[in-house]
């Protein structure tokens, strides 16, 4: 397509086609001990704007704002090393720690009492993940009953000695990170794995049967071993988990159209995963459904410097790591990340946007001084806000674009959402091609009589453009004035490279 074509794409949109419900959790966070996410990213306490536990207000705010649901701790790869007991406590008797997965050093000045208190604060669910790399059974078991035991016992008595009387009631707990993984502290084979997340599950649910338990998949589809890894672990782990985990992030590598196939290529991974899971399943005649758990997804340029790790003897605290600046081409691959999630709320149960702040994150923050929203804010945020009710099931006729290695892939990616005590449904429409718009045209008779109430629009002339702490205004999602709906049909024009938000009220 050349830049002055608009080629039709169409939507059918029925309430009586669903797919599963709006869950909340797909839309959480990330919180790692890398770079700066923690110290001068959400705890801050020499900084102006720092409340009277050393975490920064302004990201607080942010953080509501962006309509974070969950958010996942301590890790990530630092989770594999991770000593639990460093970050409790008296604050000034916390030993420092190199952390190993990132080549830095933790003060441990923020911990699971401080997780908790912050997790409260910003108004998310906390996540938890337990180190099953240099650790295991007892020190999950250990965890778990300091954090969510209300007292009586030598562990939850000393966590009341450390300020919070009740537990903390965490429901959903993540069985290490990535152990297929080389690079991972005590990487295991699926075997090895396995038998040990199957161990723990076991022990954790002696204390407390109605855990949410996740177990590692693979931490991406380009990994030798994706397939049977989820075999061999959901083999022995499926009777005691509810989700197996996902990893999968997105580079820029020059070819903007490539980039724009993104969520063409989670939706692939996603269906890969669902096939590896029911095969165990049907192989184990069991009635039980283990589902996904999405908990690391992002555009990331890992192969910028940003992303370069120190070495050495240099062993940093809080380092500028991962801090990449976003294109509104990067958020318009994340809003269309999050409409695959959306598209696939049967099977995905929950999502993690790794990370939240300043690593690979929608939020950034200056250490003792402003923050601000990158590009990749917006689409998140509006999606959070207004995804509500029922996801539902679009017939969906599109022209098919091409880039780099991805062949065919439709340009057009869209998902609606019903909430029928509303009185509104939600479409998200994603024009996936580089360089010509789409002519929006979607039959919602189906819905009965419909108006708009807001359409919105996030592109730019120059794609690349990026969000700075001195400029992160000049491009917001703004009105799309050519959305319709008339006579049973939603018209809208979508310009290349553009994610587009409709509301529309129903009425009875």
């Amino acid at each position: 397509m050349t830049p002055a074509e608009s080629t039709p794409a169409t939507i059918t949109i029925d309430p009586a086609f669903t797919v599963g419900p709006v869950r909340r959790r797909t839309f959480g966070a990330f919180v790692e001990h890398l770079g700066r996410c923690v110290y001068t990213g959400i705890f801050e306490p020499d900084h102006p704007d720092a409340d009277e536990d050393g975490f920064r207000k302004d990201v607080l705010e942010l953080t509501r704002e962006l309509g974070v649901s969950t958010v996942r701790y301590p890790g990530g790869n630092f989770v594999s090393g991770y000593r639990w007991e460093d970050g409790v406590g008296p604050v000034d008797q916390r030993p420092v720690r190199l952390d190993l997965a990132w080549h830095s050093t933790d003060p441990n000045s923020v911990g699971v009492d401080e997780f908790a208190k912050w997790s409260a604060k910003a108004g998310v669910e906390p996540m938890m993940a337990v180190n099953l790399g240099t650790r295991g059974v007892q020190e999950a078991l250990d965890l778990l009953e300091y954090c969510n035991i209300d007292g009586g016992t030598a562990l939850s008595e000393k966590r009341r000695a450390n300020g919070a009387a009740t537990g903390y009631g965490i429901r959903m707990w993540c069985l290490g990170n990535e152990m297929d993984g080389p690079w991972q502290i005590g990487h295991k084979n699926a075997q090895e794995y396995g038998r040990l997340a199957a161990d723990t599950a076991r022990g954790m649910r002696m204390i407390d049967p109605g855990l949410e338990l996740v177990a590692c998949g693979s931490s991406g589809p380009t990994m030798p071993t994706f397939g049977e890894w989820e075999r061999v672990v959901l083999t022995e782990t499926y009777d005691v988990v509810d989700l197996v985990s996902a990893h999968q992030y997105f580079e820029d590598s020059g070819d903007l159209q490539e980039h724009l196939a993104a969520g063409h290529k989670m939706e692939a991974f996603i269906r890969d995963i669902v096939s590896h899971i029911d095969h165990v399943k049907s192989v184990r005649k069991s009635t039980k459904q283990v589902n996904i758990s999405f908990d690391e997804w992002n555009v990331w340029h890992m192969s910028r410097g940003e992303s370069k790790v120190p070495s050495g003897n240099d062993w940093p605290v809080a380092p500028v790591l991962l801090e990449d600046t976003y294109t509104v081409a990067d958020a318009v691959v994340v809003g269309d990340l999050l409409v695959t999630l959306l598209r696939n709320t049967d099977r995905v149960l929950s999502a993690s946007l790794a990370q939240l702040v300043n690593v690979i994150a929608p939020i950034m923050t200056e250490p003792g001084g402003r923050s601000w929203k990158q590009t990749t804010f917006h689409p998140f945020a509006l999606t959070s806000r207004h995804a509500s009710g029922t996801v539902l099931q679009l017939a969906v006729e599109s022209p098919l674009v091409s880039g780099g290695t991805t062949a065919d892939f439709a340009a057009l990616s869209a998902v609606a959402t019903y909430d029928a005590a509303k009185g509104e449904a939600v479409v998200f429409a994603v024009n996936r091609s580089a360089a010509g718009a789409l002519t929006l045209d979607a039959a919602v008779g189906g819905l009965g009589n419909v108006r708009v109430i807001e359409a919105l629009t996030y592109s730019n002339k120059d794609p690349y453009w990026q969000a700075t702490a001195d400029d992160s205004s000049s491009v917001l999602p703004a009105e799309n004035v050519t959305a319709k709906a008339d006579g049973g049909h939603l018209t809208a024009e979508l310009p290349a490279v553009s994610w587009s938000m409709i509301r529309l009220a129903v009425e009875a």
